[in-house]
């Protein structure tokens, strides 16, 4: 059976679309992943072997600053978002021959393209959304979305202030023009009586139903789609240096491979990591073309001060290779959503520090569950050492945070012995979707 599986520019969601891809395919669906060459390269490296997954590249219009390197949101300079946007809502012709010369029995499709599936139906191909990000923050923005002026029904999960943060984050919808349809909405309007979801019910039970309500779908959770840890690497000077330090002892420090720490998020986070007294491993990122050095964005002298107990990595780091180290007893993270499902996964309590978009809803949905704690930002949506040190301390360390730790070891068990309860309800969805467009025919 065939399934066209279409990636999107978005980076971060290259992970559970491959990771779904690697699902199905070893249920028998022969699986054509569709992304632009940029983003291929680092499938190819992650997507391993004994699967019917078959790659397929979509360009995009070359356009003025936007070479093909730069078809990614991976490192992408901010400003050039747009751009990215632009070249990619250009690209439908190039899509539409694609599909015609597959001929699959089903597209799934990503959140940001729903035009995507609008094109599949026209060759009668049945489509999917498939959703990355957690289904609080999609039922928030549907709500809010259709039912402005009226409370939403899980208060819980965004009556902090966030300052800055929260304007940024979690009101996507305030900013959109008359002229322009509401990409919360018009994507589950697409979808073929159902939608996919990246989360499980133990802890978005009521916000899957919530959404369903909303957006007149179904909507199945996959359970958490993370990448297994590669060992291949054990002899590596990042698992040596873990090797060495206690259980439970040490913090993974990581925001995304889309977003960038301010100056001021980078000094305080970093003074936070030293006055803890915690081991950490921290990966920091700059946007490509910044000639940013790592020394010199760190405080002075930091590498000296803390000595054997950090490690500091410039780029990129094997996450969940790192995670699933026994030595790790906390995630530092941006909470971005395929983060979040991760340290769920690896049983690792989160030290939550959102910054936008999804991510403080994220962040509420983590202390709701019982499995993080949030170093919440003053009121001008500034970090303050001293509660990143508090909070990284109560988290891995101190008797307080024994509650967390439980609780995210218990979630991970669950997980574990739960199995493939989840994805194989969504193989019985899609199957009948695929045996319906047959029948049609």
């Amino acid at each position: 059976m065939d399934v066209t599986v279409k990636l999107v520019i978005a980076h971060g969601h290259i992970s559970p679309f491959l990771e779904l891809a690697k699902t199905l395919s070893k249920r028998n669906f022969d699986i054509y992943l569709l992304s632009t060459p940029a983003n291929l390269g680092s499938i190819k490296q992650k997507m391993g072997k004994n699967y019917s997954i078959q790659l397929f590249e979509l360009h995009l219009p070359i356009l003025p600053n936007l070479p093909p390197h730069y078809h990614t949101t991976n490192g992408l300079p901010p400003n050039l978002m747009p751009t990215l946007n632009k070249a990619f809502q250009m690209v439908n012709p190039n899509f539409a021959k694609i599909l015609k010369t597959l001929e699959p029995d089903l597209l799934i499709y990503d959140v940001l393209q729903p035009w995507a599936s609008k094109i599949a139906l026209e060759h009668n191909i049945p489509g999917v959304l498939f959703i990355t990000s957690s289904a609080a923050k999609n039922a928030y923005e549907l709500h809010i979305c259709k039912n402005s002026g009226i409370g939403f029904p899980f208060p819980e999960i965004y009556n902090r202030n966030y300052g800055n943060v929260l304007v940024a984050g979690m009101h996507e919808c305030a900013g959109v023009d008359d002229n322009e349809e509401i990409p919360a909405i018009e994507p589950m309007e697409q979808s073929s009586k159902i939608v996919l979801i990246n989360t499980f019910k133990e802890i978005e039970g009521k916000y899957c139903d919530y959404l369903s309500k909303l957006g007149g779908k179904k909507v199945v959770p996959l359970g958490p789609l993370v990448q297994n840890p590669n060992y291949e690497c054990e002899d590596s000077e990042i698992i040596q240096w873990l090797n060495k330090k206690k259980k439970s002892s040490s913090v993974f420090v990581s925001f995304g491979s889309e977003h960038f720490l301010s100056k001021d998020d980078l000094e305080e986070i970093a003074h936070g990591l030293a006055l803890s007294n915690v081991n950490f491993i921290w990966v920091v990122r700059f946007p490509r073309g910044d000639n940013s050095r790592l020394e010199e964005a760190l405080p002075p002298k930091f590498l000296q001060n803390v000595g054997g107990r950090g490690m500091v990595l410039e780029g990129w780091a094997p996450q969940a290779m790192i995670l699933g180290h026994s030595s790790i007893g906390g995630f530092v993270s941006h909470c971005g959503w395929n983060s979040v499902i991760e340290g769920m996964k690896f049983g690792i309590p989160i030290i939550a520090m959102p910054m936008q978009h999804d991510q403080p809803i994220n962040a509420r949905l983590l202390e709701e569950v019982g499995v993080g704690v949030e170093a919440v930002r003053d009121k001008n949506g500034r970090l303050q050492r001293e509660k990143v040190a508090s909070v990284i301390k109560q988290v891995v360390v101190e008797k307080e945070g024994g509650v967390v730790r439980k609780k995210a070891r218990d979630l991970s068990d669950n997980i574990r012995l739960k199995g493939d309860e989840e994805i194989d309800v969504v193989v019985k969805e899609l199957v009948l979707l695929c045996r319906e467009k047959k029948c049609k025919k």
